[in-house]
């Protein structure tokens, strides 16, 4: 499951902290897998957990708790809005019922294509820009009325 390259890349992370304290690099393993398999597997959380010397059920609790971590395979692009309060008394809400029904999914669905996969999402600390997005775990979108939805959506279809 994780390959020679993969677990160089494990290796160099865990290297930053303290011979005893190599737990600390669990928030990077997961993302190192992420990055290479697209989401985080059970079988993936227990090599990471043998790699680094601890329970699977332990790596599965920082899996669960981040929004950023995928529990199962997403599309080329996943859309969290934002829809915590403040976001949602200036239409967070909104905002992601639109997003689902442009894309024709529920929440939490993937496009029959792959392309869009549309999750709801928890605070992410720019409530003054509500409605707000991030794209792919690295890109915020803020302000985004029905018009901005419309040109990141149809943006990212031809994108290549």
């Amino acid at each position: 499951m994780i390959t020679q390259a993969t677990q160089a890349r494990f290796d160099k992370e865990v290297a930053k902290y303290p011979a005893d304290q190599k737990v600390s690099a669990v928030m990077a393993c997961l993302a190192i897998v992420q990055q290479e398999q697209g989401w985080v597997s059970a079988e993936t959380e227990k090599a990471i957990g043998d790699y680094l010397d601890m329970p699977a059920i332990a790596v599965k609790e920082v899996t669960t708790f981040y929004n950023m971590y995928n529990q199962q395979p997403v599309g080329k692009y996943k859309l969290n809005v934002c829809t915590n309060l403040p976001c949602q008394l200036r239409d967070g809400q909104q905002a992601l019922n639109y997003v689902c029904n442009k894309l024709g999914v529920e929440m939490g669905g993937t496009t029959k294509d792959g392309m869009f996969t549309v999750q709801q999402s928890e605070c992410l600390g720019a409530c003054a820009d509500a409605p707000v997005m991030l794209v792919n775990d690295r890109s915020m979108c803020s302000f985004m009325t029905n018009d901005k939805l419309d040109q990141l959506i149809d943006g990212l279809r031809g994108a290549k």
